[in-house]
């Protein structure tokens, strides 16, 4: 019985390309995240006040964004090779850095904080807003994935949440040289809200693209 048992596994075995390691990986979307940061004003417009904040605040902040979305990816990429998971506290820290670097950022960068929509049009443009920045996260989210899921995550959909935040930092930074608002309420649920929805659609995917 043990000898049948050696056979078999022995016959099912078969050479592996090894793993590369997750900031590794993580860097492999690097040119991904440049070229997400910079179609979203390119394929639309810049912000009207680009020249007043500064080369700093506006490409310097959304390049330092996009940055930040990649270490959170690569912590994603962590998190999906068996016995490399993160502790509840980690991925608290994760996850609240994540959230916090685009209103740390929004603060250094505005002078007020009631520039918004004109009365009757918030709607439409939180839509644009929330519509432009989950298109932009998509192809980075989607190699994302297929990097991810190579590595067999045991906890697939906390990878995917991890992944698909990075994802969504990463296409905010470009927004935010397209959009100037920065109302609470516009930047809440627009922009906010495209980033939460990224990170939700990264654990879905995670969960579907999972080996069996």
């Amino acid at each position: 019985m043990a000898t049948d048992l050696r056979e078999a596994i022995a016959r099912d075995l078969e050479p592996v390309k090894p793993l590369w390691r997750p900031s590794v990986r993580a860097l492999t979307i690097a040119p991904l995240a440049v070229a997400i940061v910079l179609a979203v004003p390119l394929l639309t417009f810049f912000r009207s006040d680009l020249g007043a904040i500064g080369f700093v605040r506006a490409w310097g902040f959304s390049i330092g964004q996009a940055f930040a979305g990649l270490v959170i990816v690569a912590a994603g990429f962590r998190e999906s090779i068996p016995g490399r998971a993160l502790s509840r506290a980690a991925l608290l820290c994760t996850v609240a850095a994540g959230f916090a670097t685009p209103v740390a950022l929004l603060i250094l960068t505005s002078s007020s904080f009631d520039v918004g929509p004109q009365q009757g049009r918030s709607l439409v443009e939180g839509l644009g807003c929330f519509r432009t920045s989950a298109i932009a996260a998509v192809p980075a989210l989607i190699v994302a994935a297929v990097l991810a899921a190579r590595a067999f995550p045991l906890r697939p959909g906390v990878a995917g949440a991890l992944y698909g935040l990075g994802c969504g930092l990463i296409a905010d930074g470009g927004l935010r040289l397209y959009c100037e608002y920065s109302a609470p309420l516009h930047v809440l649920f627009a922009h906010g809200g495209a980033v939460v929805g990224s990170m939700m659609a990264g654990a879905v995917i995670a969960m579907i693209v999972a080996p069996r």
